[in-house]
């Protein structure tokens, strides 16, 4: 079953902007849902070993809606870099993936 239906990857630097990023996603269609998980990252930012708490975004929306969604984010978000990939949805249940379809008109 071939779907246009994409999980996107974000992490934020903290809860209140991972929730101001996920409401105006959802608000504005550019997403269908989006689920907030506090993680702890360890990375490299220019030579130097980070250690951070941040909020991963999980997007559910149509790959149709990516660039629009690309720009949003970094609209609204701190990081000069931030973590923005599209993941594919293999499957999934016929149900939910036209809810998500559903939710994220293309504009």
């Amino acid at each position: 079953m071939a779907t246009d239906c994409t999980v996107v990857l974000v992490t934020a630097s903290s809860r209140l902007e991972a929730e101001k990023i996920a409401q105006v996603l959802v608000e504005e269609k550019l997403a269908a849902c989006v689920s907030l998980i506090p993680i702890h990252s360890i990375y490299t930012w220019r030579s130097e070993l980070c250690r951070e708490d941040e909020w991963q975004l999980i997007i559910k929306t149509n790959l149709r809606q990516f660039e629009h969604l690309e720009i949003r984010i970094k609209q609204l978000h701190s990081y000069e870099v931030p973590e923005i990939i599209a993941l594919p949805i293999i499957k999934g249940s016929v149900s939910y993936l036209s809810w998500i379809s559903g939710e994220t008109q293309t504009r």
